[in-house]
């Protein structure tokens, strides 16, 4: 299993850099120093590793938003951290791995947007029960629903061919979606903040 989880690191690092479409089962090879023989052990073929890859992305990105919630005064401010760290993945351009996945590897793309629900429900739920608590959200919103309408949204704003990269960048699309969801939950007291919040990063 250390084998396959060095395989998994190293991928992800030249996948990242230099794109899932460049990066050949060759290179990880050689980078590795390992024979091909060796990476077909435990993956079948590049999209299998691709899979593997973005699962793990996927999973680093849930334990990074469960310490940024922690470490966060407030859920208003705990969603604009969350998006600073997805941003280091997703990028603005053709060259992101965004773009490329959903370009070059749709089904690996569907299968990623399939597992969101799952990885990132309960993050999202503790972050609308803490925002109900500390009276930033209203206590009547439905949470299941606000978090499936969310994450739904999330996808959306991320489809390249509802926001073409070369006429929308991708943080400011999400950026304006999350200020959309928190304006539609937010009490007085959360819209607020949220207001101080935007204020702040004008100066």
């Amino acid at each position: 299993m250390l084998v396959k989880k060095k395989i998994i690191l190293k991928a992800l690092n030249l996948f990242l850099s230099l794109g899932f479409k460049s990066v050949t089962m060759d290179d990880l090879a050689e980078s590795m120093s390992i024979s091909k023989k060796t990476i077909y052990q435990f993956f079948k073929n590049k999209n299998q590793l691709i899979s593997s890859c973005t699962e793990s992305i996927q999973k680093q990105l849930v334990e990074t938003f469960k310490e940024i919630r922690k470490n966060a005064d407030n859920p208003i401010v705990e969603l604009f951290e969350m998006k600073k760290e997805a941003m280091k993945i997703l990028g603005n351009t053709e060259t992101s791995p965004q773009f490329q996945l959903q370009k070059f590897y749709p089904e690996i793309y569907e299968e990623i947007k399939d597992r969101e629900f799952n990885l990132f429900k309960d993050n999202i739920q503790e972050s609308l029960k803490r925002g109900i608590k500390s009276e930033y959200f209203r206590k009547e919103i439905n949470i299941d629903f606000v978090t499936r309408i969310y994450l739904n949204g999330m996808r959306g704003v991320r489809d390249i061919n509802l926001f073409p990269l070369n006429e929308f960048k991708v943080d400011e699309v999400i950026e304006d979606f999350i200020e959309y969801h928190l304006r539609a939950i937010s009490t007085k007291k959360g819209l607020s903040l949220l207001n101080k919040v935007y204020k702040k990063s004008e100066l």
